[in-house]
């Protein structure tokens, strides 16, 4: 307010904040994760950034904890109802990852190892660590180099591991299965959709062979998300007259459908399985810790699951896989 030359006074009047009502507010925290619940439960996701985006869910099920609180504590009934749905479906999408145990299951012993080399440049000398401290019957590896395959070589895995069916690239789709056991290779078993992903039958002593597959799909990143669904879609279906494992980076993760609709053809995550399905494998060697879980061991429903550990490898943005595993 202030006075006039003239005379009188000249009133300003004071800017009116808008304030929104503290239901709207609430609304507006809780939505999104229940909107993300319901994406998630109905594998819903559908184009390259809701399929990123959706490896966040173990992320957003322990945020959605915050909505529900202030739902709560505003007293707002509508709202709490939905954010409690919605923290319940997250949550019983993801805890069982961490609350599996292992299986007591009789049959032959079979450890399986996988890396992602990234480019070749995984450190052999780690890798060769852990061939002989872990002693795997079957070596997977991702993004294998012809120089790579030379390092490991020369590293002592010829000697450890002298069987191989190896489809190794200078690129990121090279791939190769190396075993203790002789192998026969399945060069017709998967399409050519995605990087190389070799099949093999593994000769495991005392019984039938093993069927094996190195896998790899393409990252679900702009269009390439179109072949990675249809990766997906093409490894084949758990067979009455075969054990199968694959194994390898999926660049999917347990919240993804797709990754979820091949495990409802006759598989189980060996980490799911016994509560170490929350461990994430990439990135590794960052500044930023691993945040997301994309390299799995998927096996028949009849292959039993000891344990299974991730392990770190310099030079490489993976992180190892190792499963112990029952074979009937």
């Amino acid at each position: 307010m202030e006075t006039s030359a003239v005379g009188g006074t000249i009133v300003t009047p004071g800017r009116k904040r808008r304030k929104f009502p503290a239901t709207t507010l609430t609304w507006l925290a809780v939505t999104p994760f229940a909107a993300w619940a319901v994406v998630r439960v109905a594998g819903l996701e559908r184009g390259s950034l809701p399929t990123q985006i959706m490896t966040a869910t173990p992320y957003a099920a322990a945020g959605s904890l915050v909505p529900l609180l202030i739902a709560a504590v505003g007293r707002k009934r509508a709202a709490t109802a939905v954010a409690l749905l919605a923290t319940t479906a997250l949550g019983f999408s993801v805890l069982p990852r961490a609350l599996g145990r292992a299986e007591a299951t009789t049959g032959r012993p079979l450890k399986v190892m996988t890396i992602n080399m990234l480019f070749g440049r995984a450190d052999p000398a780690t890798i060769m660590e852990l061939v002989r401290e872990f002693q795997p019957d079957v070596l997977s590896t991702q993004e294998l180099t012809p120089g790579a395959v030379t390092d490991l070589d020369e590293a002592g895995l010829k000697e450890l591991m002298p069987y191989r069916v190896l489809q190794d690239e200078w690129s990121a789709g090279g791939s190769g299965l190396y075993s203790r056991h002789p192998v026969e290779p399945l060069w017709d078993l998967m399409p050519p959709v995605g990087h190389q992903m070799p099949a093999a039958l593994i000769s495991l002593p005392g019984g039938k062979p093993v069927e094996f597959i190195d896998a790899h799909p393409f990252p679900p990143l702009g269009p390439q998300v179109v072949e990675w669904n249809e990766a997906m879609a093409a490894f084949p279906s758990a067979s009455p007259d075969r054990i199968r494992i694959i194994a390898g980076d999926f660049n999917a993760s347990l919240d993804h459908a797709a990754l979820r609709g091949l495990l409802a053809r006759g598989y189980k995550d060996a980490a799911d399985t016994v509560g170490a399905g929350l461990i994430p494998t990439w990135p590794a060697n960052k500044r930023v810790p691993p945040i997301i879980t994309i390299d799995h061991v998927l096996v028949d429903e009849r292959v039993g699951v000891k344990e299974v550990s991730v392990r770190d490898v310099p030079k490489t943005d993976h992180r190892a896989v190792l499963a112990e595993l029952t074979v009937p």
